[in-house]
C-alpha cells in the first residue's frame, strides 16, 4: 500500500537516513501531486540574517533557514499570516506559503508583523514524480503532522526529536536513537 501525502504533512526523517543534507530532518510538504513535491526543512537554521539577504529588512531577529538543497540562492517563505498577505497558497488552517513579498517587508519594516509568525528559506527540497513515494517505501522518511505552534513557535533544534516523540509508540523510542549507534 502507498503513503497518502498531501500538503501540510511533515516529512521526520528516519533516525540513520545517511543523507546529511536530511539528517534528523522535519520538512514541511508545500505541494504535492502527480509531478513531484515541494517542500522546506523546518529545523535547519542557517547563520545567515535577512539583513544579509534584503537591504529592506532590518529588524527581522530570526534566522534563515536552509530549505533544501534545491536552488539554495532562491528565498522562500511560510507564515501564518492568512488573508493579511496577499497572494499567499494555503498549506492549511494557519499555515500559509508564499505571497505578495514586496507587502511582506513593508509589513516588517512597519512592526506591522511578529517574526514568529513567519519563516524565511534559502532553496527546497524537492523529489520528482514517484521519488518520494521510492524513498519511502527504502523507508527514508515517516510521516506526520504538525501544527503551525509546532512549526513556529518549537526549538527547531528539538523539532524532529520533539514531533517524534508525541508520536508516541515505536516513534518515542526512536526520538532518543543516538546519531552514530555505534558510540551508544
Amino acid at each position: 500500500m502507498e503513503p497518502e501525502f498531501e500538503k501540510g504533512d511533515i516529512l521526520i526523517s528516519e533516525p540513520f537516513l545517511p543523507d546529511p543534507n536530511f539528517m534528523r530532518s522535519v520538512i514541511l510538504l508545500c505541494e504535492h501531486n502527480d509531478k513531484g513535491s515541494v517542500g522546506f526543512v523546518l529545523n535547519k537554521p542557517t547563520n545567515i540574517s535577512m539583513e544579509e539577504l534584503v537591504e529592506e529588512i532590518s529588524n527581522y531577529d530570526k534566522p534563515v533557514y536552509a530549505g533544501g538543497p534545491v536552488e539554495q540562492n532562491t528565498l522562500h517563505y511560510i507564515h501564518r499570516l492568512g488573508d493579511q498577505m496577499e497572494g499567499s497558497i494555503k498549506i492549511e488552517d494557519g499555515l500559509y506559503w508564499g505571497g505578495n513579498f514586496e507587502q511582506l517587508k513593508v509589513l516588517i519594516a512597519n512592526n506591522q508583523v511578529n517574526s514568529k509568525d513567519f519563516r524565511f528559506f534559502l532553496g527546497y527540497s524537492g523529489w520528482g514524480e514517484r521519488q518520494l513515494f521510492d524513498e519511502f517505501k527504502a523507508h527514508s522518511w515517516i510521516v506526520g503532522s504538525a501544527t503551525s505552534s509546532q512549526i513556529f513557535d518549537m526549538d527547531p533544534n528539538e523539532l524532529w526529536k520533539n514531533i517524534l516523540r508525541n508520536m508516541g509508540g515505536k516513534y518515542k523510542a526512536m526520538s532518543n536513537y543516538p546519531i552514530d549507534p555505534r558510540l551508544n
